[in-house]
């Protein structure tokens, strides 16, 4: 069984809950995921050992949260190449945290991005359980075996 790694930071509970709702859709489908916060993460080997790696970020003043940016300079040193992923996050107003991760994961880690970025208000509004599921299935569909 394939196991994805989903690494999270939020500052008021919302994208750790988008974080496990990707997890349930993932696990729906068969494979194995782990869901930790950003700061549990110490080495690039947590993250390389992962066979899909999705990460999310509340946006706050129109970036990601600065735990965020240090995992990234982490990963870059990770061998990701080739590897399913997915990005997400949270936002008040304006969103802009999961596509700059998205991009970072496509163009600099060189991942198999899945579709784009899970950007919602809230998990409980509009679909956002359904969606964040749905999110992990497509990722799982990419995953090995």
């Amino acid at each position: 069984m394939a196991n994805a790694l989903i690494v999270y930071a939020s500052r008021t509970g919302e994208t750790e809950a988008i974080a496990n709702l990707i997890a349930e859709g993932i696990r729906i489908a068969g494979h194995s995921a782990l869901v930790k916060n950003v700061n549990e993460i110490k080495s690039e080997k947590e993250i390389s050992e992962c066979d899909a790696l999705v990460l999310g970020s509340a946006t706050y003043h129109g970036d990601m949260l600065q735990g965020m940016k240090k995992l990234l300079f982490m990963a870059e040193k990770a061998d990701l190449a080739g590897k399913p992923g997915g990005s997400f996050g949270a936002f008040g107003w304006s969103g802009e945290a999961p596509g700059r991760i998205f991009d970072t994961m496509q163009h600099i880690f060189k991942m198999d991005m899945i579709s784009g970025p899970l950007t919602l208000k809230s998990s409980s509004l509009e679909g956002g359980i359904q969606m964040a599921q749905q999110y992990g299935r497509d990722l799982a569909a990419r995953m090995p075996g």
